[in-house]
């Protein structure tokens, strides 16, 4: 398991759209269906990932929470499911249901999705204001297994925050870390 940081990206670009399968209920559904009235939060997890695995309690809390507030969350999984097939849509789905996700879980079968993004890590933040320009790109909170640091969510619940406020972006925006991204072989 090799530390990867999440890649810098620009606030205020857009958000670039995409039309993802959705494992739970196996439909096809875009960017512009899912987002949120007040803001759009999209994570790239993976259903191995033990970063991912260390924060999907949180993950399901702050959906239940924000998403009631206008802020909608959607989660991808963007690996090669050929060499890590425990990351499949089946596995995938069936996860989705065992945590009671409250939000899609995509399945981004050519990758094509995380490039667009530049997403390089599981778990990867990206926070979008109602009109889908990024205000935020980072980590949930420190804690990361075996730290000792409790699960929050404090660095994106900030930024969640600032978004229902129409605030300015926060100032300080750490990246997050976890399991790089299984990119396919050419």
């Amino acid at each position: 398991m090799a530390l990867t940081s999440s890649n810098p990206i620009t606030l205020g670009v857009t958000a670039p759209q995409f039309l993802l399968f959705n494992t739970v209920t196996e439909e096809e559904l875009s960017l512009n269906a899912l987002k949120g009235e007040k803001g759009t939060v999209i994570m790239f997890i993976c259903n191995h990932c033990p970063f991912v695995i260390h924060i999907n309690e949180i993950l399901v809390a702050l959906a239940n929470t924000y998403q009631q507030k206008g802020i909608n969350f959607i989660a991808i999984s963007s690996n090669d499911v050929e060499n890590y097939p425990q990351d499949g849509p089946d596995k995938m789905k069936q996860l989705a249901k065992d945590l009671n996700y409250p939000f899609p879980y995509l399945y981004d079968a050519t990758q094509d999705v995380a490039k667009a993004y530049d997403a390089a890590c599981t778990p990867d933040f990206y926070l979008f204001d109602s009109q889908l320009k990024a205000t935020y790109h980072g980590q949930l909170d420190t804690s990361r297994p075996g730290n000792g640091i409790p699960v929050t969510g404090i660095d994106l619940i900030k930024a969640m925050e600032a978004v229902l406020d129409k605030a300015q972006p926060l100032a300080e925006q750490k990246p997050s870390m976890g399991c790089g991204i299984k990119w396919k072989k050419d």
